[in-house]
Formats: structure tokens, C-alpha cells, sequence
């Protein structure tokens, strides 16, 4: 049986550390693009929750609703928040790769970025007041990114699960 290296595995181990001023620059940087810089992730009302997990969040509301009778979330509000989460991962994973670029290289290599494929499985219906999505790069190449999210509401269940490709140069 061939082995398969975990996706820790294939993101190279840091050569230096940006100082602390800078690596809260580059935090900083991340958190705005997804939740001040875009105005999509604004009108869905997603927020960064955590940037060493992958995480961002948002709230029910009546405006995000699919189904006028049972309240569920849109479907196109799960599809477009897990790509969402599914760059976000990959900023993150990017930003670990370099580590001796400055924000702003940093801000420059974000801006090549752009979805490739995505794959969304809807498992149960959008209900709940508060939704987390999440990702996990599996893959971070020179040029191509991948990833798996998933989505839970404030319950912890599982609503939908994604895997998506991006060109990341």
C-alpha cells in the first residue's frame, strides 16, 4: 500500500519568521480582504473567526433564506461561503509558505488567485441562527491550490462539504 503524505506534509517548513509587527500586518491584511475588502462576503455577512483554523462565519438572516417556508438557507449562499472558506485556507497557506515576504508581497500573490473547480454536497437542509465553515488545504502547489470545507450550523451539524480547485500564480 503506497503512502500518501498528510496535507501538512507538502507545505514547506518555514526557513524564517516574519517579526511579530509583521505577522500581524499579514493577519491583518487576510482579515480585511475577506471581511472588509470584498462586497459579496459582505452582503453574506461572513466573518473571520479564525485564521489558524481556517474559519469564518455568519448569521442567519432573512435575507439569505431559499426556501420562504421552512426558513433553510439559500443554496447559493452554502456554495459561495465554502469557496469562500476554500480561499481563505489557501491565503493562509500561502502566507506560512512565504515566510519572509512582506505583507504587501503577500497582498500581491492574493490577487493571481482564482477558482478553478468546485464541488459542493448539500446533506441536510440550511437551518440554524449561526453557521461555521471551515477548510483544509490539501494541496499547494506553485500554481494550482486545493481544498475541502465543510459547513455546520450552530447545532454542529453538518450542512454541505466542498472541495474546490484555485490557480493560485
Amino acid at each position: 500500500m503506497t503512502s500518501h503524505p498528510s496535507p501538512t506534509t507538502e507545505l514547506p517548513a518555514p526557513t524564517a519568521a516574519r517579526s511579530p509587527d509583521e505577522q500581524a500586518r499579514v493577519a491583518s491584511l487576510i482579515r480585511s480582504i475577506f471581511s472588509e475588502r470584498i462586497p459579496f462576503n459582505q452582503l453574506l455577512g461572513l466573518q473571520v473567526l479564525s485564521i489558524e483554523r481556517n474559519e469564518i462565519g455568519f448569521d442567519m438572516r432573512p435575507e439569505l433564506v431559499g426556501h420562504f417556508e421552512y426558513g433553510r438557507l439559500h443554496g447559493g449562499v452554502i456554495s459561495a461561503t465554502l469557496d469562500v472558506v476554500g480561499s481563505f485556507g489557501l491565503m493562509n497557506a500561502i502566507a506560512i509558505r512565504h515566510p519572509t515576504d512582506t505583507v504587501e508581497q503577500i497582498g500581491a500573490r492574493f490577487k493571481k488567485m482564482g477558482t478553478v473547480d468546485l464541488r459542493v454536497d448539500y446533506l441536510r437542509s440550511g437551518q440554524g441562527k449561526t453557521f461555521l465553515a471551515s477548510a483544509e488545504v490539501t494541496r499547494l502547489g506553485r500554481r494550482i491550490g486545493s481544498t475541502r470545507m465543510t459547513l455546520h450550523n450552530d447545532s454542529g451539524v453538518l450542512i454541505a462539504t466542498g472541495a474546490a480547485v484555485y490557480v493560485i500564480s
